[in-house]
């Protein structure tokens, strides 16, 4: 079986795409909407999660926001990888979003919407590495990122169907308790329709609750015909 990517691994992947969206749509001031988001989340937690990203093999664009030499006390080191996930996103969201309102929006989920469904892709391969085909029984089992004991949920399978209610997750805690929720609510909305779509086209999610707003996040994965 495939092993669970790191949060490391999983922040990298985001801040990759967070660099490329702002960067399109304000090829001007972008640079500067995210190193201030960078500044403000932390620059040695930043450095910290690139240098775990890269030794675990994987590219991103940190380095081009951090100084070579960081002189600077790691912030969040007592936090978890999720929570540091959380505020990261949050922190850069921010700055695009109090600056640009609605538009900033939709840069930020147009962001999430690319990492989601590379997500995804990646998901479906792993399946097939395994020898199983992209369907919802397979989906849960080759999931990229692993579920600690700081997510609470319970999952019920039906035909071509999963549905899910969390009554705990850590991103969504986070935010609500930096009352930060306005931008990660922008995660949420978008991350588990674009996982879908990308590991199967077919794929659907109807998320109807969630835990910055109702409390719980509840869920239905739904096969549409035509796999």
């Amino acid at each position: 079986m495939v092993k669970n990517l790191s949060m490391e691994i999983m922040t990298a992947k985001m801040f990759n795409e967070l660099h490329v969206a702002i960067l399109e749509a304000y090829p001007d001031e972008g640079y500067n909407l995210i190193k201030k988001g960078l500044i403000a989340f932390g620059l040695k937690d930043a450095e910290l999660i690139a240098i775990q990203a890269t030794s675990e093999g994987q590219n991103h664009h940190f380095f081009e926001y951090l100084p070579p030499v960081l002189e600077v006390q790691e912030k969040y080191a007592s936090l978890t990888p999720f929570a540091r996930f959380a505020k990261m996103f949050a922190q850069i969201a921010k700055q695009v979003v109090d600056e640009y309102g609605e538009k900033g929006e939709a840069v930020i989920m147009s962001a999430v919407e690319q990492f989601g469904k590379k997500r995804g892709q990646g998901i479906a391969q792993r399946a097939r590495s395994n020898g199983f085909e992209n369907t919802v029984e397979n989906y849960l089992s080759h999931y990229d990122m692993g579920r600690s004991e700081l997510f609470e949920f319970e999952s019920s399978y039906k035909k071509e169907e999963i549905e899910q209610t969390f009554t705990k997750c850590p991103l969504g805690q986070q935010w609500a308790d930096d009352g930060t929720g306005e931008y990660g609510i922008l995660y949420c909305r978008m991350i588990d329709p674009s996982i879908a779509k990308g590991y199967n086209k077919n794929f659907d999610v109807v998320h109807d609750q969630y835990v910055l707003k109702e409390g719980q996040c509840h869920f239905k994965f739904q096969m549409k015909e035509g796999r």
